[in-house]
């Protein structure tokens, strides 16, 4: 009679109401037999018709809440019961678990005029058999008429609330397993871009400098000295290497650093950056404050990233590092001499040459470095006129973020060389 889920609680009112229903209409029969009115029979008969027709439409599946078929049910069932009430005055008191019926099978603009109706029929049998009229006559059945309205009411109101928060459970757990998956993704997708960029910075730029210092020394050595066959051998291992490590980096993709001062760390890199007939200069602007290490992680290995372009693509002879303190930001500049490159190829990710061996993930790598902080890179070039890297953070203090958050926004940090390897 109902498709939905049943409790033990809910389970028990049912047959409680089954037996309501069935004892009230073996009481009427009993007390028509031993009075021995004169349509006993009639009444037995009756109620017998109505236990039977009610117990076909609780099994029937057809008897849903608001459908045609329980309307139907339910008209059949009232019509033997008037029946009944006409022969019996005790057949009055079955109006009660009709109240329940009514207003559970049919809407509430439908069921609360058949409790109604019903209650008024329960009053009328007392008139109808010339009964002693009270007060209670009248106030039993519309008594029970409201307790059935509240009850049946108020169990469909717990019902949508129960409902309401069993699906909003489920979303929950739902959400919670997508969140989780999510949370994996994001991870798997984090410690890529990490690896990728680490390898970018630190295997494949000091694969580059061994490269190009064996090429200088192999220069600088006479063709038919012994150590050249072996000078060439190891530049050709590191060049294959080097070629690995961008094969590595293309599949993947941030670096940790342990805490320090990013000035000295610059400094260093600037002194130990070695290319013939480059000179690399550092300057520091502004009053310098502690950043978060995720601020200085991007920092350096924009530096270094930006420098290695310049030794291996420029063909510079001076370079200049500036780290700019200003009030809200904070920005790191590297200028080169260089023969330059078309500035408009960086729209489409290409403004790193391409060399070789692989190269060009070198500034997608900057810009994703400054993008997860809220900063910017941009990049100046020409044919024949240099080229100029800047990057500029926003200083946590101006965007509301602490160092927390901005680890948050850039990975761990902590591990690995605070300078770096640049070729």
């Amino acid at each position: 009679m109902d498709t939905r889920a049943h409790t033990p609680v809910t389970t028990a009112l049912r047959l409680c109401l089954h037996a309501l229903l069935v004892g009230l209409l073996v009481l009427a029969a009993l007390r028509a037999t031993g009075d021995g009115i004169p349509h006993a029979t009639a009444v037995v008969v009756l109620a017998g018709v109505m236990a039977a027709l009610y117990a076909a439409g609780a099994l029937a599946p057809v008897v849903q809440p608001h459908t045609r078929a329980a309307a139907l049910w339910l008209t059949a069932l009232g019509a033997v019961w008037l029946a009944l009430l006409a022969l019996s005055p005790d057949a009055l008191w079955v109006a009660f678990p009709l109240y329940f019926l009514q207003l559970h099978l049919l809407p509430v603009r439908w069921g609360l005029p058949a409790v109604a109706v019903t209650a008024a029929a329960a009053i009328a049998s007392f008139l109808l058999h010339g009964q002693e009229v009270t007060p209670g006559t009248f106030i039993g059945p519309l008594l029970g008429a409201a307790v059935a309205v509240a009850t049946v009411l108020g169990y469909d109101a717990l019902f949508r609330e129960s409902e309401r928060r069993r699906e909003l459970i489920d979303e929950l757990v739902s959400t919670r397993a997508e969140l989780a998956d999510a949370e994996r993704t994001a991870g798997t997708l984090a410690e890529r871009e990490r690896l990728a960029r680490e390898i970018h910075d630190t295997l494949a730029q000091g694969l580059s400098s061994i490269q190009l210092l064996l090429r200088a020394a192999e220069r600088s050595l006479p063709e038919d000295a012994p150590a050249t066959a072996h000078v060439r051998r190891a530049r050709e291992a590191a060049q294959d290497n080097l070629a690995e490590a961008r094969r590595f980096v293309r599949a993947l993709t941030p670096p940790d650093l342990q805490q320090g001062s990013l000035a000295a760390a610059l400094s260093r890199l600037s002194s130990r950056t070695s290319a013939p007939d480059l000179t690399v200069q550092f300057a520091v602007s502004g009053t310098p404050v502690e950043l978060p290490t995720p601020y200085e992680v991007a920092l350096l290995r924009t530096a270094q990233s930006a420098l290695a372009n310049t030794v291996q693509h420029s063909g510079a002879r001076r370079a200049e590092i500036t780290l700019s303190f200003m009030e809200t930001s904070v920005s790191l500049d590297v200028v080169d001499d260089g023969r330059g490159f078309r500035a408009d190829t960086d729209a489409a990710g290409g403004a790193e040459p391409a060399s070789s061996t692989g190269g060009g993930f070198g500034l997608p790598a900057m810009r994703a470095r400054a993008a997860s902080l809220g900063g910017t890179l941009n990049v100046e070039s020409g044919p024949g006129q240099g080229t100029a890297v800047a990057v500029t953070l926003p200083l946590p203090a101006a965007t509301g973020h602490g160092p927390q958050d901005a680890e948050k926004a850039n990975g761990p940090a902590g591990a690995g060389d605070p300078e770096g390897r640049a070729a």
